[in-house]
């Protein structure tokens, strides 16, 4: 798994602290730094070459998009700030995801699995396909076979059209090798194939004669199907 290297532009000592630790909780981040201004990062990303930087907008001497607009050739950028009015000018400048404060680990994950997909998408052609350990094999399982998958404790059940199948594995993990167009987090014990919906309320999803429930924070998730 290549690692993504990233780099924290934070003034607020607490807000660069949630997002280390977050970082620290994610095996394909490397963090490289911590800026607490951006001309101290401007320095940096002279010297050296970064993937990813976690951008805060209210920052001393050089306000976060000045600094972004002075970047000729930019990494991914997730902006993180308390502000939602800046969203706009933020995609503007083609930033990968806008993340509000405070930041929930859950929303921090699927911001860095953007950047995730979009770099295995410039560096190899896109897997139909992923391999799980299924009792200490690795089993070959096709994406456009998965219907949905669900969290049990430290597994995952993965039902497919031609059956089941159990890894050690957590959501959060199988998450980072799923196409994030193509399966969607409904709850925080489901994530189903998109193209797989038969029907679905405001509390559930039918699908292949199974009723699975909308998790309290994931309604925005339907709404933008």
């Amino acid at each position: 798994m290549s690692r993504i290297k990233c780099i924290i532009i934070e003034d607020e000592p607490l807000a660069a602290k949630v997002l280390k630790d977050y970082i620290s909780e994610v095996p394909f981040l490397e963090l490289q730094g911590v800026f607490k201004d951006a001309i101290l990062a401007a320095e940096f990303l002279l010297r050296d070459e970064t993937d990813l930087l976690f951008l805060d907008i209210h920052l001393p001497k050089l306000k976060g998009m000045d600094f972004l607009k002075t970047l000729a050739n930019p990494p991914a950028v997730i902006i993180t700030t308390a502000y939602h009015q800046y969203a706009v000018e933020g995609f503007n400048l083609n930033v990968t995801d806008y993340l509000l404060k405070p930041i929930e680990f859950e929303r921090f994950l699927t911001a860095v699995n953007k950047v995730r997909v979009a770099q295995t998408k410039t560096t190899t052609a896109a897997r139909d396909f992923i391999f799980v350990m299924v009792q200490k094999r690795k089993v070959r399982i096709l994406l456009s076979e998965i219907l949905y998958i669900e969290s049990q404790r430290e597994y995952i059940k993965i039902v497919t059209a031609k059956g089941e199948h159990i890894s050690k594995m957590s959501t959060h993990e199988i998450e980072t090798l799923l196409p994030p167009e193509n399966f969607k987090r409904v709850h925080r014990s489901f994530i189903v194939a998109v193209n797989k919906i038969e029907s679905y309320t405001a509390e559930t999803i039918e699908m292949a004669g199974m009723a699975i429930p909308i998790g309290r924070g994931y309604k925005d998730v339907m709404d933008k199907l």
